[in-house]
């Protein structure tokens, strides 16, 4: 294996009906910031062809017949043609099992790659997970798959980041009548412990973390609710005995007013369920968020907005947050690379 001394990505362009494969053409076509890393591409290569056309780009890949020596000498885009048990061609605009397909055995041949050590970090295009369903993954989400995958035993979550902010939760893909009974200290000091974690694998040394209460005003004293007084509360006392860098409960409705703008508070916002820290991290800026893959062995990036069937083959897509989910990515490369290093050391 021929390397230098960028980080490696394994890349792969999501659910081939979507906008994935025109983001990761306008990605690569855009030189200068594609450079920061050496790219291993495993698509199939019309749906690339495609991407670019619809992209108006031309990537100079260099294509390759295996996998067994990766040669980044060249300074360009390695490609591996690849569909796995996909058939092609792909329908457009729509949830089907072939697209699933595709999206799953792409992804695991990535994260293969980034397994043994031939990547350090992946980055993946948008997924459907209705086609994800389709064709017969059984989780809830990808992440779940995704550790899954990897024979990954510890926790995980889904981190969302925008432009530096990180937000992550307690609970996430379940009903919101369910949240309140899965709140608990382990859980709470849990997520804290993650996305301390990942922070500190992204390259912030210090990391300061937010944690938000359950209830409307904090329960305001418990006057509707106590999960602020009984658990979310002693869950962060914990934390900080532990010489976790947590602060709170927070009122969900006004903790993203001490994280916005450059001289934030804090650097990242623990939430209670799902849309608690989605929404507001959506409209502070919906096409620059980033969704990592966290607690997991390896980097796993994504853009955090979906496939956009609305918009396939226009031409529109805009490359925003595949350019901070690129950027973080090699970030987390490079920590990756580096605690190997030290490993053998």
């Amino acid at each position: 294996m021929h390397t230098t001394n960028k980080p490696r990505l394994a890349m792969v362009l999501g659910d081939p009906a979507g906008i994935g494969p025109e983001l990761i053409a306008r990605l690569l076509g855009d030189r200068t910031r594609a450079g920061a890393a050496d790219i291993l591409l495993i698509a199939d290569k019309d749906e690339f062809e495609n991407g670019m056309r619809i992209a108006d780009t031309r990537v100079d890949y260099t294509e390759i017949a295996d996998l067994e020596t990766l040669d980044f000498s060249s300074g360009k885009p390695l490609f591996y043609h690849y569909r796995g048990a996909a058939q092609a061609p792909f329908e457009r605009a729509a949830s089907t099992s072939n697209g699933g397909r595709y999206s799953l055995d792409t992804l695991a041949l990535a994260i293969d790659m980034t397994r043994q050590g031939k990547t350090d970090a992946v980055l993946f295009g948008p997924l459907n997970k209705k086609s994800l369903h389709m064709a017969g993954m059984q989780h809830n989400d990808e992440l779940h798959w995704i550790k899954e995958t990897l024979g990954h035993a510890g926790p995980c979550c889904e981190f969302n980041v925008l432009d530096g902010l990180w937000t992550s939760r307690v609970t996430s893909h379940i009903a919101l009548k369910e949240v309140a009974s899965r709140i608990t200290e382990e859980g709470v000091i849990e997520a804290i412990r993650l996305i301390d974690t990942e922070l500190r694998r992204s390259g912030v040394a210090a990391p300061r973390i937010a944690v938000c209460g359950l209830n409307p005003h904090n329960g305001d004293n418990g006057s509707f609710g106590r999960e602020e007084l009984d658990i979310i509360g002693p869950a962060v006392e914990r934390a900080r005995g532990m010489g976790l860098p947590a602060d709170g409960p927070f009122p969900a409705d006004t903790i993203f007013l001490k994280v916005q703008g450059e001289r934030r508070d804090y650097d990242a916002v623990v939430t209670m369920y799902h849309d608690q820290g989605q929404i507001a991290i959506k409209l502070m800026g919906f096409w620059r968020g980033v969704t990592v893959q966290g607690g997991l062995p390896i980097p796993i990036t994504t853009p955090a907005h979906g496939t956009a069937f609305d918009i396939v083959g226009l031409g529109r897509a805009n490359v925003g947050a595949t350019v901070q989910a690129f950027e973080l990515a090699c970030r987390m490369g490079s920590a990756q690379r580096e605690g190997k290093r030290d490993r053998l050391r």
